[in-house]
């Protein structure tokens, strides 16, 4: 009996706990974290501040939560997006595509995951890094096996990478649907942009030759 009694009361919590991520997911992506009090958020969510402690202990225990959860889903979702492609893609292709259409469905999360790194204490920071590190391993690893294989012309692998998520996850940020182009155009133009960044016709020299 106690464990049913205790069952409506978890799912209440869980929903509580939905409602101060969506919250503060949505308060920080427009007025930025620092800007942004626990009071405001427990407002938005209709509940009194104290309530948000027994899920969050801090605001910075929310913001290392959205952005872990972000790269978990992240992750999550690209190896999804493995399972059901063609083995005949051009793995460079088909990660530029799944990055894109993925961030530009989640401007928020993008902005915040992103533009909130340096709110991160150090301990939760290096927790977030790990998982980006993750993310980052899997266009690295593309990269470096193109290369190997002839299909990609590239110096470093790994600043490569960098260079690339930097530019792919910057879309959100200025991208706006129904002014001038759809997001198949933004996706063609990006793609050719990182296909003749890649190409094997004019290879680089590595690092360091002379």
């Amino acid at each position: 009996m106690q464990v049913a009694a205790e069952q409506p009361a978890r799912r209440k919590g869980d929903q509580t706990a939905r409602r101060v991520r969506e919250a503060a997911l949505k308060l920080f992506a427009r007025h930025g974290y620092a800007a942004v009090s626990i009071r405001q958020i427990a407002t938005d969510v209709g509940v009194q501040p104290g309530a948000l402690y027994n899920h969050f202990p801090t605001k910075q225990d929310i913001l290392k939560d959205l952005m872990l959860t972000h790269m978990a889903d992240l992750l999550a979702a690209w190896e999804r997006d493995v399972a059901d492609r063609s083995p005949d893609e051009d793995p460079l292709d088909a990660f530029v595509r799944f990055h894109i259409r993925y961030h530009l469905e989640r401007a928020d999360e993008v902005f915040v995951a992103y533009m909130e790194l340096r709110n991160l204490e150090p301990e939760n920071f290096a927790e977030v890094e790990a998982a980006r590190q993750k993310y980052e391993k899997i266009l690295s690893d593309i990269l470096e096996d193109g290369v190997r294989v002839g299909r990609y012309a590239v110096a470093d692998p790994k600043v490569a990478t960098r260079a690339i998520i930097a530019m792919l996850t910057g879309i959100p940020t200025w991208y706006r649907p129904g002014r001038g182009l759809s997001r198949q155009d933004i996706e063609t133009l990006y793609l050719t942009m990182v296909r003749k960044c890649m190409a094997p016709d004019t290879p680089s020299k590595p690092m360091g030759a002379g």
